[in-house]
């Protein structure tokens, strides 16, 4: 295996390969963070909800891979991911989940509504959809200001029916945005199914009514979203105006921890798991010839570290003080400007 490793690393650029191991381990350390914050959940450690991502991680890696400095991203309440493939830094995200004042936005509110603007990422709100107007000013202020960026926001099937949805890619459409809006269809609006929601089989086909064009991808396949993340943020960097990626996935939890989902049946659960990004992608690796067992404890070991140093990080920190409580209510003024009176 590592002779067939080295014969192949000869023969494909650096670059390539080192990018192929970077989503390995974006959707290993993506996989290891949720699953240790779910425990500190029970453990009670976490302040507010959890919404877990397991099984939608290529989406994340794929869609935010080709994206440049500059460009920003609206995440969902399951796309944790987000902030570790952005750059974020893993202790002060573990610290803002923990309530900590060392976290993103000094322990003033759960991981649900935190943004890290320094890496491009933009806090989301409880009311799922409602991001996707704020990423559409976002673009319009790329255009207006003829930068070379984009907005990227991320929604649910159950979020497409909403009003404010509608009218962010309405506007968008009309005015030729750079903006990237990315479904993530898990086919559960919490517990509604996808057939009880919409009469349509995919979110994808609405993109055409605003002007613009829908693509339909396996979100459980991370070299098909990457190959279509790729070409569709290229035309929309380019001026060819928005576009809709619908990735068709599932989510192997409930909405939130406390959700049992006793509302679907096993057996569809145990046919998602089957098709699990992760192993699906180590089998393209092992095709490649990587020494796929190698990698695999190589990154375990090294998530495992980051985790494990992003808890200690925040249990160690202090949680803010009652007099701060009233501080970053507003934005602080530019920097040598006087405060109005």
């Amino acid at each position: 295996m590592a002779q067939a490793e080295g014969a192949r690393n000869l023969a494909e650029p650096a670059a390539r390969v080192e990018q192929e191991l970077q989503l390995y381990y974006w959707m290993k350390l993506i996989r290891a963070f949720e699953e240790r914050v779910s425990r500190l959940h029970r453990q009670n450690k976490i302040f507010g909800g959890v919404y877990s991502g397991a099984g939608q991680e290529a989406i994340v890696a794929g869609i935010c891979a080709p994206l440049n400095d500059g460009d920003i991203v609206f995440p969902l309440h399951r796309d944790l991911g987000v902030f570790l493939v952005r750059g974020a830094d893993p202790g002060r995200l573990m610290a803002q989940l923990m309530g900590k004042e060392t976290g993103l936005s000094r322990g003033k509110d759960s991981f649900l509504h935190g943004g890290d603007l320094e890496h491009g990422i933009f806090g989301s709100t409880s009311m799922l959809g409602s991001s996707l107007p704020i990423a559409v000013g976002a673009a319009l202020k790329f255009k207006i200001k003829r930068e070379k960026h984009i907005a990227v926001a991320f929604f649910g099937e159950g979020a497409s029916s909403r009003g404010d949805v509608h009218e962010a890619m309405n506007f968008a459409g009309v005015h030729k945005l750079p903006v990237l809006f990315v479904c993530e269809n898990n086919r559960y609006a919490y517990s509604t199914p996808l057939e009880k929601q919409m009469a349509i089989e995919d979110v994808a086909d609405r993109a055409e009514a605003y002007g613009f064009r829908g693509h339909v991808v396996s979100g459980n396949d991370l070299l098909a979203v990457l190959d279509v993340a790729e070409r569709v943020i290229a035309r929309i960097r380019n001026g060819e105006g928005p576009a809709l990626i619908e990735c068709k996935t599932y989510r192997y939890r409930g909405h939130s921890e406390h959700d049992a989902a006793l509302y679907r049946d096993q057996e569809e659960l145990i046919e998602w798991q089957s098709r699990d990004p992760i192993p699906r992608y180590e089998l393209f690796l092992e095709k490649k010839g990587h020494d796929v067992k190698h990698i695999r404890d190589q990154v375990d070991e090294r998530a495992r570290n980051v985790v494990q140093a992003a808890v200690e990080y925040a249990e160690q920190s202090p949680f803010p003080r009652p007099e701060e409580a009233m501080e970053d209510l507003l934005a602080p003024p530019p920097a040598g400007q006087a405060k109005n009176r």
